[in-house]
């Protein structure tokens, strides 16, 4: 044994002094390899859709439903499995209108207690006694490990001890709050894990109640979207990313997030614009945010040469006494020449009046308390991209040459390419926020809508879009590699950058909105590749035909799970609704997946191995043990 072996066996042997510590600890581990895999659940593009994701949240992706389904097939009818799903996704108010509309008895309560409980006894079967109790209500912890862990006796003691126990719940009037507890962890137990591959930001209003709802998650994980950098620029004080904040969410009627959720004052924008556009407040405010976001991000994008991002360079295109702009060598009509603010001479430089708004603006953003606390979780619990059970989590995609190599591209003074550089991206996003060191700041904005972004691949078009009638001109060139999302090839390739060599490897996308109701499948290059964005945000219900997908992988395999559009909570408590949805098992694994083939489980074993080293150290007397 040398010096390093001993020393770091000797601090192991603090937290288990003893021979008979160490063996109790490998037989938990061991055993703990053996449970099968928990659920991991995966969800993209979730843009601010606070009620959809929340009812999601609740019925697990449709596990819940399924195990009701499957435990009480033969015992409950069609409105009773109904009316007991609603009270586990939403147990406050689904109990509040039972007891208004007078239908809570105590054998109601009983029988609804034993079903809650056989539930999350089915559930808790894949998990150590150790975990599920750790998962439960503290107040009631002690209660809900009895009733989940009875045996059967020759006598039926334990049947009639649980049946007292219910009794006492009902009859101290504490049924309400038992199933709320109860409820909370079936939810807890259905997924043992939660991956976010991306966007919570934008289009929909309530991204921050969704990162509040998130924050008290018991486990997850976030790989940063193009519109959560956007947002992470902003706070780091980046004027391009302010401007595109602001301006998506006036254009999207979301004035709320900026000013209730993170209070951003937008008064100081209103007047401004009221004062110097046309139209109604909010068409003002638009043509005044588009104008200082153009002179933002052109500033910027001159700035760095290196970002490749000069066809972005729009407003010196623009010929005011013809009306028209030039791109590519095309020129277009504009739809509008009111820029009451751009000096065509110097046309990227800002106004007094703009500097005043965006100066304003800047202090809002980087002083937000708010808005603070919910980027540096981003920062906590997300980064570019994950390797987790062979599986490779990254939101937009890997930056690929027309013949679908690995494209190298060249950031300040670094020549990076697949994952070094990711891991450049992920560094440069840190030090962004932590540092504020300037180049890293712009940066931010080369993330959100860079041509070679991993979060982004795409020029981003908002010029044409805003400005120009002619949609051809609105078609926005993508990275080659939305045009390998089809290839295996490919897709090996991009896994073995990554480390992951495996049969049983994937990659998991966002960002691209799959087109359902045109037929196309989110399942790519052979089953390699999963892109997961269906369109949780309503503005993109009408192009996917559905309102989001969800992924599982559990110890058995893959299902992907097509939603359809979520109404309201109100109808979901009244009538017993849930949202509708399909799922297609596209892998079964070969074997059932336990914790030990995970990555935890390879954590296990290595721990394993290093006590089978302090057992023998203490057999041999190397090191010596604390007997009291």
């Amino acid at each position: 044994m040398n010096q390093e072996q001993r020393k770091y066996l000797s601090l192991l042997a603090e937290k288990f002094p003893t021979r008979q510590a160490v063996c109790t600890e490998i037989i938990n581990l061991a055993a703990i390899m053996n449970l099968p895999k928990g659920t991991e659940h995966f969800m993209s593009d979730i843009h601010g859709e606070y009620d959809a994701f929340l009812h999601i949240m609740n019925n697990c992706s449709g596990v819940i439903r399924e195990k009701i389904e499957m435990i009480f097939a033969d015992v409950l009818n069609d409105t009773e499995k109904r009316a007991l799903r609603t009270l586990i996704y939403y147990p406050k108010e689904a109990l509040q209108r039972l007891h208004s509309e007078g239908r809570i008895s105590p054998k109601w309560y009983r029988e609804t207690l034993r079903h809650m409980i056989e539930i999350a006894r089915v559930l808790s079967s894949k998990y150590t006694r150790s975990k599920v109790r750790k998962a439960m209500p503290k107040e009631f912890g002690y209660i809900i490990d009895e009733l989940l862990h009875a045996l059967p006796d020759e006598d039926g003691n334990q049947l009639a001890y649980h049946e007292r126990i219910l009794d006492t719940i009902v009859g101290i009037q504490n049924g309400d709050e038992f199933i709320i507890a109860l409820s909370a962890l079936i939810k807890r137990l259905a997924v043992d894990h939660l991956h976010i591959v991306g966007d919570l930001f934008d289009r929909g209003a309530d991204a921050d109640k969704i990162i509040e709802l998130l924050m008290d998650y018991h486990s997850l994980d976030i790989q940063w979207g193009n519109h959560d950098v956007l947002w992470m620029g902003a706070a780091a004080g980046n004027e391009a990313c302010i401007a595109n904040v602001v301006r998506n969410n006036v254009r999207y009627n979301n004035i709320r997030i900026l000013e209730s959720g993170y209070g951003i004052s937008l008064r100081r924008l209103q007047l401004f614009a009221e004062k110097t556009y046309e139209g109604t407040p909010a068409k003002a405010m638009v043509k005044a945010i588009n104008v200082m976001m153009f002179k933002a991000e052109g500033e910027l994008i001159l700035r760095h040469p290196e970002f490749e991002m000069q066809d972005r360079l729009l407003l010196d295109k623009v010929n005011p006494e013809k009306g028209t702009v030039t791109i590519d060598g095309v020129e277009y009509a504009m739809n509008t020449m009111e820029f009451p603010t751009v000096d065509w001479s110097d046309p990227y430089r800002m106004t007094p009046e703009e500097r005043e708004v965006m100066d304003d603006l800047k202090r809002s953003f980087c002083q937000s308390p708010q808005l603070r606390r919910h980027i540096e979780f981003l920062y906590a619990v997300g980064s570019v991209y994950l390797k987790m059970n062979d599986n490779l989590l990254f939101h937009g995609c890997v930056p690929l040459t027309e013949d679908g190599q690995m494209e190298e591209v060249n950031f300040f003074g670094q020549f990076l390419r697949g994952k070094s550089y990711f891991e450049f991206c992920e560094k440069a996003a840190r030090l962004a926020y932590n540092t504020g060191e300037a180049r890293y700041v712009d940066f931010m904005f080369y993330l959100w809508g860079g041509p070679k972004s991993p979060m982004c691949g795409r020029v981003v078009k908002t010029f044409e879009r805003s400005y120009l009638d002619d949609k051809a001109s609105w078609k926005e060139p993508q990275d080659p590699y939305y045009l390998f999302l089809d290839s295996e090839a490919t897709s090996r390739m991009i896994l073995r950058e990554f480390g992951l060599k495996s049969d049983l490897s994937h990659i998991i996308n966002g960002h691209t909105p799959v087109h359902a109701s045109a037929g196309e499948n989110p399942i790519k290059a052979g089953g390699k590749l999963i892109v997961i964005d269906g369109g949780f945000s309503r503005a993109y219900h009408k192009t996917t035909g559905i309102a989001g997908y969800t992924l599982i992988y559990n110890s058995h395999g893959m299902r992907i799970k097509s939603h359809m559009p979520f109404e309201s909570v109100e109808r979901v408590i009244s009538e017993n609704l849930d949202i509708e949805s399909r799922a297609n098992q596209f892998e079964i694994e070969p074997y059932r997946v336990m914790v030990g083939d995970t990555d935890i489980g390879k954590r296990l074993a290595a721990q394993i191995e290093d006590l089978n080293e302090l057992l023998t150290a203490y057999r041999d007397g190397s090191i010596p043990e604390r007997v009291e």
